[in-house]
């Protein structure tokens, strides 16, 4: 079986391991995961921390925004087993040899994150995800050198388009400055695991990871279809079953 890329989608989530937490990270890391595939917002003072949700009600019971709350609020809070929502600084100081895969959240994120990176020169294990093609634009302009980048969903639909029309040339121009595509098996009528899709994007160069997949069977087609990366919530099971062969 051909080697592939195994993305741990919040770290490696668990009874007592609450989801982007340093112990999640760790757990991912130790069970074999290649890359952290997690999330940045910003507190109200600037501080980049990880967390998916954009309010504390989900794992804190808060009804209470990231974007409203200092550092020190969010900090002192229990998201779960006596676990705390981490800053950006410290996974990447806890983790030196982990390659991260930062999806930006929010705007507010965008300066926070770049000045971490910038600030620990960590460019080379970094990829920079978003929905939003605007914000991952504006967050790569803000990183000093080259750092991997995935495509937003408006450059994700265009990249589709043009491998439904066979414009080889237009997809190889809309693939400028992309290092991955990180997207589902579909999208309401889109399907993005089409041979020609797979086709086109490894012709491109480009990672194809697919999220979040969690079933072994659609996990083992679509590395026989051609993924070069599976972001999953499984990454121990994942790891055992698919990399008995590298």
């Amino acid at each position: 079986m051909k080697y592939f890329q195994v993305l741990a989608h919040r770290g490696l989530v668990s009874e007592f391991v609450p989801e982007n937490t340093t112990k999640a990270f760790a757990d991912a890391l130790f069970a074999g995961a290649d890359v952290i595939e997690t999330d940045v917002r910003a507190t109200a003072d600037g501080i980049a921390v990880i967390f998916h949700d954009e309010d504390l009600l989900r794992l804190a019971g808060i009804p209470k925004k990231v974007a409203e709350i200092t550092w020190k609020e969010i900090s002192g809070i229990d998201i779960g087993f006596g676990k705390r929502v981490p800053t950006l600084q410290q996974v990447l100081q806890d983790f030196p040899e982990a390659r991260f895969n930062l999806d930006i959240k929010s705007d507010l994120a965008i300066e926070p994150v770049a000045n971490v990176i910038n600030a620990l020169g960590v460019q080379n294990r970094i990829l920079i995800s978003s929905f939003s093609d605007s914000r991952r634009i504006k967050t790569l302009k803000k990183i000093s050198g080259s750092v991997g980048t995935s495509a937003g969903s408006a450059r994700v639909l265009a990249l589709w388009l043009c491998s439904i029309l066979g414009a080889t040339p237009l997809f190889q121009f809309f693939s400028r400055q992309i290092t991955a595509l990180q997207i589902p098996i579909s999208r309401f009528p889109i399907r993005l695991d089409s041979k020609r899709f797979v086709r086109f994007a490894l012709n491109a160069g480009l990672e194809l990871h697919y999220w979040t997949i969690n079933d072994p069977i659609e996990i083992q087609r679509l590395i026989n279809l051609g993924a070069t990366g599976i972001v999953t919530d499984n990454c121990d099971l994942v790891i055992s079953n698919f990399r008995k062969e590298k």
